[in-house]
């Protein structure tokens, strides 16, 4: 019962996080610049609330740890940080940084390349935590990845704007 227990508390933590990120993407949603300014002021209000009604629900697994596998946590959490700081400066690099890492925790093989030294990392942590670790790279790839489409319509939309003004100068 106790295993079944903290299974349950794993899975009501992913479905907060999972719940946290489709609040997100719809907020940030491209449907929402095709509404009106009532509709898009409504819809981010209720957004806004459900976000924080659900930042209010607090649920946490310990886990076990020994003093190498809390090392090593903090080791590759720190590694992780470290690029996503960097995200602004240069997406595409950090892109390609997170695939490598995310390569070196999945038994699958991967389209890119790994990083080694991450992968000793991670081995080093408890299982519990290598999943964590791996479902945090899956979210930042998957913000990412929203994130490069959002841009990529942005500038077709400005383009597609330019193309018309140009049109309209002749």
């Amino acid at each position: 019962r106790v295993e079944a227990f903290r299974d349950a508390a794993s899975a009501m933590e992913q479905e907060k996080e999972t719940l946290l990120e489709m609040i997100h993407n719809i907020q940030n949603s491209q449907d929402m610049r095709h509404i009106s300014e009532g509709e898009r002021e409504e819809l981010n209000l209720t957004a806004n609330r459900l976000m924080g009604r659900t930042l209010t629900v607090e649920v946490s697994v310990e886990t076990i740890r020994n003093a190498q596998q809390q090392e090593s946590l903090q080791h590759a959490t720190k590694m992780i940080d470290e690029i996503v700081n960097k995200l602004l400066d240069d997406l595409e690099d950090a892109k390609i940084r997170l695939m490598s890492l995310y390569g070196a925790c999945t038994s699958d093989v991967p389209a890119g390349p790994i990083d080694q030294k991450f992968q000793s990392v991670v081995i080093g942590c408890a299982i519990e935590d290598q999943k964590k670790i791996k479902r945090r790279l899956e979210t930042l790839l998957r913000n990412l990845e929203n994130s490069e489409k959002s841009i990529t319509l942005l500038e077709h939309q400005k383009s597609s704007v330019r193309q018309s003004c140009n049109s309209k100068q002749d």
